[in-house]
């Protein structure tokens, strides 16, 4: 019998599969997007459990091979996976990707709402890390375009109403689109605009009621309810007078004589080119001089003894040892002197 030998070679692999992560819909998504990531390992039907990793660090382990991130917000970083079999056996790690999570549409406003009529109101968009957008204006359900009013500017991010009117009241947003990835931004939250007629007018007011003393101050102050950002304008004797400007909304007279007494007026301003309120009604600040002596009962009095003879005695009243009043009676009208004296009149 011949025997024939056979020898069989077998090979085997103890390279270990490299897996790939890949991203769907984008590595670059906004907030509020769901991004869904998938380990794929190429090496047949094996039952692999996923090690899923952001920035090198284990974020978890499962038996599917998707990792799906509902709703994403601080989410940026790298990610990776690695398989790893019953048997112990482990796939490498793959390349990391770079998953960017970017902000929604802001619409600011300014100045703040309400606005007046007359005012120019700037609407600004604003996306979050990203460039080469093209800027939507919403107005309602209507698109805002350049045509729409000649009162509307679009510049790039920026949509400026100019002399506000009752109809430009509305809601607001905003979105970006572009060419590349991601092509659309999330539309941005709606804010309302309110437009409010007629101007504002401001109401001013003294510190005191009453006349003012020279030597004294008086406060005005230029009343409105009104949001923060205006400018405050102040006027003596004409409208046309030169113009005092101040952030606070009172301003202080210094009343040096009569003359700085008169009429006052003020008003406030906000933006650029400055969008003024109505005057004030006119408020008269009435100046008298300076009393020469204070009112009796406020006096520290006293009566003092200066001489005395058999027939007359001399006495005099004193305030702060400055003699006031001096008398001379005779000395059988000494029992009248004090009272004589006290209620004289110092004015």
């Amino acid at each position: 019998m011949l025997f024939q030998s056979i020898s069989t070679h077998m090979c085997i692999n103890t390279e270990r599969p490299k897996p790939v992560v890949k991203v769907t819909p984008d590595q670059r998504v906004f907030r509020g997007e769901t991004v869904t990531l998938t380990c794929d390992i190429q090496r047949g039907n094996i039952q692999w459990t996923y090690s899923w990793f952001k920035d090198g660090s284990v974020i978890r382990r499962v038996t599917e091979r998707v990792y799906t991130i509902t709703s994403v917000s601080d989410n940026s970083g790298e990610y990776s996976c690695r398989g790893e079999r019953s048997d112990s056996q482990r796939s490498d790690t793959s390349a990391a990707v770079t998953l960017t999570v970017s902000g929604e549409s802001t619409l600011t406003v300014t100045p703040d709402s309400p606005v007046f009529t007359g005012e120019t109101v700037n609407l600004k968009c604003v996306i979050e890390s990203d460039n080469n957008w093209r800027y939507e204006w919403y107005k309602g359900s209507y698109r805002v375009m350049s045509q729409t009013s000649e009162r509307y500017t679009v510049n790039r991010d920026t949509l400026t109403i100019r002399g506000a009117t009752t109809s430009d009241q509305d809601q607001y947003w905003c979105r970006g689109q572009r060419n590349e990835r991601p092509k659309s931004s999330h539309s941005s939250s709606a804010v309302y605009l309110t437009v409010m007629d007629p101007k504002p007018k401001p109401e001013l007011m003294p510190d005191a009621a009453g006349a003012a003393l020279t030597g004294n101050t008086v406060t005005l102050t230029c009343h409105m309810d009104l949001s923060p950002g205006w400018d405050f304008y102040w006027y003596e004797h004409t409208l046309n007078s030169e113009t005092k400007k101040t952030k606070t909304n009172y301003y202080r007279v210094k009343i040096d004589s009569v003359s700085d007494g008169g009429q006052y007026w003020c008003r406030a301003g906000r933006g650029k080119p400055v969008y003024y309120t109505q005057y004030s009604d006119a408020l008269w600040v009435n100046v008298t001089g300076e009393r020469k002596h204070k009112e009796l009962e406020a006096l520290t009095l006293s009566v003092l003894l200066l001489y005395s003879t058999q027939e007359f005695i001399r006495a005099e009243q004193r305030e702060d040892d400055r003699p006031i009043t001096q008398r001379t009676v005779t000395h059988s009208h000494c029992g009248s002197l004090v009272s004589q004296i006290m209620s004289t009149s110092l004015f």
